[in-house]
């Protein structure tokens, strides 16, 4: 599942400059985004950890567990997102199980490749 396929047509966009961030480590997340076009460049103590592309989803722990930012995402030349809040986060796991598992995948990659590094 390509999350770019639910939000393609998506009406409500965000659209980021290069260099802006779209949440730090520390805030309250309320909503998870799909990177639409461009890139996001997910930032830990000043350091890249993650390099977003279209498709690709960020700020999805802050949904899930309900807490603050764990990183900072600052946009890697100019950005157009779809923001996914909490309630329709949950409409699209009831719906559409794909993207439920896609997060997940996501999830286990990320953990993954940062046991990895350890």
């Amino acid at each position: 599942m390509n999350p770019l396929n639910l939000f393609r047509n998506e009406p409500n966009t965000r659209v980021l400059a290069d260099g802006e961030a779209l949440f730090r480590e520390g805030e309250p997340g309320d909503a998870m985004y799909v990177v639409l076009e461009g890139g996001v460049d997910v930032l830990r103590g000043g350091k890249v950890i993650e390099a977003v592309g279209p498709g690709g989803i960020v700020g999805e722990m802050a949904l899930i567990e309900q807490a603050p930012r764990s990183a900072t995402a600052v946009a890697r030349g100019a950005v157009r997102l779809a923001a996914v809040s909490q309630q329709r986060f949950g409409f699209l796991v009831q719906q559409t199980p794909g993207f439920a598992l896609h997060v997940m995948r996501v999830l286990v990659d990320r953990l993954r490749r940062t046991t990895q590094r350890v």
